[in-house]
């Protein structure tokens, strides 16, 4: 994922700055994530950054790439809006003139879809008033990203017929295995936990102990998260 550093460059660098995990398959689908990015724009050069969990922290990226007098946008790999997006990435472009931060990936309407089409892998029915869905998130105490983690419940309950809430697997309320036992007692027949992750990881495998009778995989891969990658960069540089 790391560019060549003499690459030839099509306008700045592109930092794709995700959380980090342990995980090996969140790893490498993270990693195809801005490869895919990089075969839909010839020419646009990408490193790696994370925010936490493994190396290179996105401060080590920026201050390098500016040290080398190289423009930068760091995109956060991140679906919503919280700590990490505001504090640890802005803080890493605020010192350096060069280096831009985006918004994150989410919420946007091709996530949704996403999402929908992974409930339909799933064998979930779009149709089926009595399956309700929950939309699983890390979670978050910055109410920035609880916000927007309820805004993309809204665009998925537009292809939903049956109710769509939201969960969160920390510091948000209310906790995933809560938001499925909610959702039973308000009349579901069935509940479909929607991971609303990019890859697999930690929390992802913690879903399957929330109760649900579904649990979706995470968004990753797909070639659309790479097209709203390149959409936030372009929207950084405008």
């Amino acid at each position: 994922m790391t560019a060549v550093p003499d690459a030839p460059a099509d306008g700045p660098v592109l930092v794709a700055c995700a959380h980090g995990t342990r995980n090996p398959a969140g790893r490498r689908l993270v990693a195809e994530l801005a490869l895919t990015a990089r075969r839909l724009r010839p020419g646009l050069v990408t490193t790696a950054a994370f925010v936490d969990v493994q190396p290179p922290t996105v401060v080590d990226v920026v201050a390098g790439l500016a040290a080398e007098e190289r423009p930068a946008v760091v995109v956060p790999l991140l679906l919503s809006g919280g700590y990490h997006v505001h504090v640890d990435i802005a803080g890493a472009v605020a010192a350096h003139e060069s280096a831009v931060a985006a918004r994150p990936l989410g919420p946007d309407p091709r996530l949704a879809a996403v999402l929908a089409d992974r409930l339909a892998e799933a064998g979930a029915d779009p149709r089926d008033p009595l399956t309700a869905v929950v939309l699983a998130a890390a979670g978050s105490s910055d109410p920035r990203s609880v916000a927007d983690v309820e805004d993309t419940a809204d665009l998925l309950q537009r292809s939903w017929a049956g109710p769509v809430t939201t969960g969160y697997g920390s510091a948000a309320q209310p906790p995933v295995a809560d938001a499925v036992a909610a959702a039973r007692r308000a009349g579901a027949e069935r509940v479909v936990v929607a991971s609303y992750l990019l890859a697999p990881g930690h929390f992802h495998g913690k879903l399957a102990e929330a109760g649900a009778d579904l649990v979706t995989a995470p968004l990753l891969p797909d070639a659309r998260i790479a097209a709203v990658l390149l959409d936030r960069y372009d929207a950084a540089l405008g």
